[in-house]
């Protein structure tokens, strides 16, 4: 049967993933307006994080940020983000309509139930869950691919779940993360892509969070296969991942910009072969020879008597040095192309 994630990867086309996350703060309207604006700018996928407070948190986890002052406990702001099993099944019939996939990662073994009824082509694991060894069997006993990020992993972490997957003979990829919000460069880590490409054999890629398109940019002209980053409509709407999120203007400008450098990669040109066909453009572009100045029969050209000017239909100003000291047959005047029939 085929599968739309790796239907896209076969065709060695980067999957590229937007990243809506928490960014619709709990509305469903907002979220369904992203479904709309993530296809519009080109995304392959749209991906969002099913959270169900009860299953998954307590009153007592702690905030990353203290963002937000509407909710007392982030176990609140876990509950404001839920939505029912209905909403959900109406936000992935959306992202059919638009023909864009759909996904959401799960942070519960109830979230895996409540998302395995969708019929999601794949699995999208976030690096806190990679030790949620009961959630993992869940999800691995559904036989879909799997895309595993790397962010607050260690190798041997991400060992232990790959031979879990590769024991199970599912598809999966390595996506480099860095779980810093906004992440510097210095810390993005592109090379770590290759490092897993030769570790585990899999498509790799980048789950971003610098909240600039330069790192997806550059992961594209180093060939990766994946590229998740966060979206918002705004830099001023209010959650946790706006810092490390691009505008959908910034977003559609990173979707061409990749789908421009593959084309690139896709097609290798020979130099010989490509000056041939401008050989039109050159005869243009450079230079012949020609008389300085008007000269009579039976000069002697020196250098002096020689200039170098466009088009380059006469003889090329590479054979300068050919024609010095050659004695004229007949009087030129300035600007005169020399030929060979010029000379005795």
């Amino acid at each position: 049967m085929s599968n739309k994630i790796l239907d896209k990867l076969n065709a060695k086309e980067c999957l590229i993933i937007a990243e809506i996350a928490q960014s619709h703060d709990g509305s469903l309207g907002t979220a369904h307006a992203y479904i709309d604006a993530a296809a519009k700018a080109g995304a392959d996928v749209i991906k969002f994080q099913t959270h169900i407070a009860d299953a998954e948190s307590t009153a007592l986890e702690p905030w990353r940020i203290k963002f937000s002052k509407q909710d007392p406990t982030r176990f609140d702001y876990w509950k404001r983000m839920e939505f029912t099993a209905e909403q959900w099944a109406g936000l992935k019939a959306h992202a059919d309509e638009k023909n864009i996939i759909f996904l959401s990662s799960p942070f519960s073994i109830e979230a895996v139930e409540l998302l395995d009824n969708l019929s999601m082509p794949a699995w999208k694991i976030a690096s806190g869950e990679l030790s949620n060894y009961p959630m993992i069997e869940k999800i691995l006993g559904t036989g879909k691919p799997i895309l595993v990020s790397s962010g607050m992993s260690e190798i041997e972490e991400l060992d232990n779940l790959v031979n879990k997957i590769k024991t199970r003979n599912l598809p999966f990829a390595v996506l480099q993360c860095t779980s810093s919000y906004p992440t510097p460069p210095e810390k993005v880590g592109l090379n770590v892509m290759e490092e897993f490409r030769n570790r585990y054999s899999c498509p790799v890629g980048l789950s971003d969070h610098s909240g600039t398109i330069f790192p997806a940019l550059a992961g594209a002209a180093l060939g990766m296969d994946i590229i998740e980053l966060h979206i918002t409509f705004s830099k001023e709407m209010f959650g946790p991942d706006i810092i490390a999120s691009v505008t959908m203007d910034e977003f559609k400008t990173m979707v061409d910009g990749i789908r421009f450098i593959e084309k690139m990669r896709k097609n290798p040109i020979v130099k010989n072969e490509a000056a041939k066909d401008l050989q039109g453009l050159r005869s243009i572009f450079t230079k012949s020879i020609v008389a300085k100045h008007a000269l009579k029969e039976g000069a002697i050209l020196s250098e002096n008597d020689l200039a170098y000017k466009k088009p380059g239909t006469g003889i090329p100003a590479s054979e300068y040095l050919k024609i010095i000291g050659k004695k004229l047959n007949k009087s030129v005047k300035y600007n005169h192309f020399f030929s060979e029939q010029d000379f005795n």
